[in-house]
């Protein structure tokens, strides 16, 4: 080898350059953890994307379940004489200022189904409710005396049973 040749070797490899054809690690690299990071955050940003319509459903959804109640309650308040007027105007008052709109409204002497609707995301979301008083010789949900009720309920308080 020449001394020329040789001499510039050892000012390339002191300033930290590879040698021709080389593969170093590190210099090559340069950058890397930048495009991962850039990566990884448009991964986030797509996944966000993607599952925020389906959670703007899923909560349309609750809220079209109770507006249904709501308004299935007030149209069984008004069928059983509890407040005046008609029950499906009612109920199509109630929905809509809970933000749903009343697309059925059915009763069945003092029972009362309520169907409401919204629209979110391009997405029609629907609910429906039942109402009205029990049936007669059907227990209620839960026993009010301690000979009904299960042992682990008789003692509390708020069941009947003090």
């Amino acid at each position: 080898m020449r001394l020329r040749t040789v001499r510039r070797w050892i000012a390339r490899r002191a300033r930290g350059e590879p040698r021709a054809g080389a593969w170093h690690g590190g210099h090559h690299e340069r950058g890397a953890g930048s495009v991962l990071a850039v990566a990884i955050v448009a991964a986030v940003i797509a996944v966000t994307a993607l599952a925020l319509p389906l959670y703007m459903v899923l909560a349309a959804k609750q809220a079209a379940g109770g507006a249904a109640d709501a308004a299935a309650l007030a149209a069984a308040d008004v069928r059983v004489g509890i407040v005046p007027g008609e029950p499906c105007v009612v109920a199509a008052s109630v929905a809509r200022a809970n933000g749903a709109e009343l697309g059925a409204c059915e009763f069945d002497g003092l029972v009362v189904t309520v169907t409401a609707h919204t629209r979110v995301a391009g997405f029609a979301v629907e609910a429906s409710a039942t109402a009205g008083p029990a049936a007669a010789g059907r227990s209620p949900p839960f026993p009010r005396s301690r000979e009904t009720a299960p042992p682990a309920i008789a003692g509390l308080p708020g069941m009947g049973v003090e």
